[in-house]
């Protein structure tokens, strides 16, 4: 499988979008609510995190919160920190100025989170936690995926693809995401529970585990680079996001090893299913932006219109001590089995998928 062109997401991404999808868009009116007709005075203000360590915040997130927001007639402002958290704070400060009443963040650590959180609601500030937990933060809400099950997924897809590959007691990598952001612990908390006990019994070798910083992509490559040439017998790579997989896969292709050793990924980006479909990364795990869009726009509008918001679960700070209500969607394996439930399900098209040689891929993936 030497020679093969990897495909995966960065930064550059961006350069194809539109200037709002890469940095800020803003819009709505005072328009009338949709139960009486009276008129929305507030603001709902979201902060995304960058648009480095996924695509997802600028080709998804963001077009599908503007989407529920224009539906409903709300004023609102959405723009990106760049993986910045002085400029996250910069950003919060002029929105909290500017009159948004609902404030929206997904934190790029949870200090800076809390900071921005604290002083909104200092402010009189609805805040929700979209995507990641602030620990020790103040917010109101929360909406996400259950990721502790999103990292069962991914041990669970390695553990598969390695016995499916016949590998016998091969040593595991672990790529992890930033430690400083909290659904990184809970991804890595999930597939270890699957690991660890293969690890204990001899069934798995465990080998390098390092966490990246920022979920920076060029740095994991360099990372696994790193693990790689410590450890040139890695049979495994647990990759915490399609990112990292893409990374890691440009090395073990430098190697002539794509396609040979497994690697996971999450967020089912359409470089990741492509890879997938070719054979080289072994799993990803979807989950359904839309609705995670939905669910924190929902309660970003009821807010705003001054109802209360609808979360029927909550989830633990261990750092604030205090149950956050929370809204948890369920994560999706995907592997070359069921590339389809992907586009079907209207997170990618077709057309997107299948370009080139992925055409017949999708063909028999039955796409």
């Amino acid at each position: 499988m030497r020679g093969k062109v990897l495909r995966f997401a960065t930064a550059g991404a961006c350069v194809a979008l539109t200037v709002a999808a890469c940095g800020s868009s803003s819009g709505g009116g005072g328009s009338s609510n949709a139960s009486g007709g009276s008129s929305v005075k507030g603001k709902i203000g979201v902060i995304l995190p960058d648009t480095k360590s996924s695509a997802r915040w600028a080709t998804a997130d963001q077009p599908l919160l503007e989407k529920a927001f224009k539906a409903a007639g709300v004023q609102y402002d959405i723009q990106n920190a760049q993986g910045d958290a002085t400029q996250m704070q910069t950003i919060a400060d002029q929105m909290i100025t500017n009159g948004v009443t609902v404030l929206m963040i997904t934190n790029l650590d949870s200090g800076s989170g809390k900071a921005i959180e604290d002083k909104a609601k200092a402010q009189g500030v609805a805040t929700i936690d979209y995507d990641r937990l602030t620990l020790g933060g103040s917010a109101q809400y929360y909406v996400s995926f259950d990721n502790v099950a999103v990292g069962k997924l991914q041990g669970q897809g390695l553990v598969d693809c390695l016995k499916a590959s016949g590998a016998q007691k091969p040593i595991v990598a672990e790529l992890n995401g930033s430690p400083t952001d909290n659904n990184a612990t809970l991804f890595k908390q999930g597939y270890d529970s699957v690991l660890d006990p293969l690890y204990k019994d001899g069934t798995l070798v465990k080998g390098p585990d390092q966490s990246v910083p920022d979920w920076d992509n060029q740095q994991g490559g360099t990372i696994f680079e790193q693990m790689l040439t410590q450890q040139p017998k890695i049979g495994g790579v647990l990759t915490a996001n399609d990112g990292l997989g893409g990374a890691a896969l440009a090395i073990l292709a430098k190697n002539g090893l794509n396609g040979k050793v497994p690697v996971t990924g999450q967020d089912a980006t359409t470089p990741a299913l492509q890879n997938i479909l070719d054979g080289d990364q072994c799993m990803t795990v979807y989950k359904a932006v839309k609705k995670e869009a939905d669910a924190a726009s929902a309660l970003a509008i009821s807010l705003v219109k001054g109802q209360k918001g609808d979360a029927p679960q909550t989830i633990h700070d261990p750092t604030g001590n205090r149950d956050v209500p929370s809204v948890l969607l369920q994560p999706v394996a995907i592997t070359k089995s069921n590339v389809k439930f992907v586009v079907d399900d209207g997170y990618v098209t077709k057309a997107e998928l299948c370009t080139g040689k992925f055409a017949a891929l999708c063909t028999t993936a039955g796409i």
